[in-house]
């Protein structure tokens, strides 16, 4: 069978990274709008219509708006945009999130896309604080460094222009602590209090590492490292894109430095709890590109379409 599909917004990061990943698939017949038309909105509320799947890299504003123009019931919108990510009546696109949750992906025509920071972090907490570990009311605080590719065209054009000082350290920014993944960090892990997080961007393309310290002496009484382990070790088994390398991962710990780019162009994300006897960080490392954006709109659609999910993905 054959599936038709649209990229509302191809032109951007994430809308040209899904066409890489569908170009290769003989299941999927790609709809595309002519260059002069982009704006038009009776073409695309045509081409959105008429698709099986319709994916949505827009900004907020506008992926509403596209939202609105779907009145064909078959129609099943991701939107990789933020507009929709804690809305109860759009299915949260990450089908490790629970054990219910690639049925709700099959059985819901409005899918929201997870955020790159926000994807790490609730891998992280979310079995942790399911197995009453981590106490739903910590407060929790979470760093991430992710390649510039994030920032979208503008940035990556930024980059790449040429030599400029001011990007040759890392730069922590949303230091208004509003950061836009915020929200759904706390939603989809059962937190009840919004993270502190510090997102920091280096100069290299692609690739993120978030990063949740615990003191375990603020955990459920008894935890310890061999027990938070265990438990994102239960939640992720038999998970194709989900590693939990082994507790004090030695391979990282001899390599001195972290590797925050060895999940790059796949859509893997590798997660470790390094730990003492009263502390803990926990790490989770994606393809910001990947896992983190375009590769899980199409681990979603596949779910969601019924066929093997991980087509078309490494």
């Amino acid at each position: 069978m054959t599936y038709r599909v649209f990229v509302d917004g191809q032109e951007g990061t994430t809308g040209l990274r899904i066409n890489e990943y569908l170009a290769g698939r003989s299941d999927i017949e790609v709809l595309r709008i002519a260059p002069e038309r982009r704006k038009d909105a009776d073409e695309r509320a045509r081409l959105l219509n008429a698709a099986d799947v319709a994916f949505l890299c827009l900004p907020d504003a506008a992926a509403k708006e596209a939202a609105a123009l779907v009145n064909n019931p078959n129609t099943c919108i991701i939107d990789a945009s933020t507009a929709h990510r804690t809305s109860p009546d759009w299915a949260f696109g990450l089908p490790e999130l629970a054990a219910d949750q690639r049925a709700k992906l099959r059985a819901n025509k409005r899918i929201s896309n997870p955020g790159c920071h926000s994807s790490a972090f609730i891998l992280l907490m979310r079995p942790l604080v399911d197995a009453g570990l981590v106490p739903a009311n910590l407060p929790i605080t979470a760093s991430s460094i992710t390649g510039y590719s994030g920032g979208g065209k503008k940035m990556i054009e930024q980059y790449e222009a040429g030599p400029d000082p001011l990007l040759d350290s890392p730069r922590p920014y949303g230091l208004t602590l509003t950061h836009k993944h915020v929200p759904e960090m706390a939603a989809h892990t059962g937190l009840l209090n919004k993270p502190v997080f510090m997102p920091i961007v280096g100069r290299f393309l692609k690739g993120l590492s978030v990063s949740v310290p615990l003191h375990l002496s603020q955990l459920a009484m008894g935890t310890t490292p061999e027990k938070l382990h265990q438990a994102l070790a239960d939640r992720y088994v038999g998970e194709r894109f989900i590693r939990v390398l082994p507790l004090r991962d030695p391979a990282a710990i001899e390599a001195t430095y972290f590797d925050v780019q060895a999940c790059n162009d796949t859509n893997r994300v590798d997660i470790f709890v390094f730990a003492n006897d009263t502390q803990a960080i926990l790490m989770a490392r994606l393809d910001n590109l990947g896992k983190g954006a375009s590769g899980a709109a199409v681990q979603s659609m596949n779910v969601h379409l019924g066929v093997d999910e991980s087509l078309g993905l490494v």
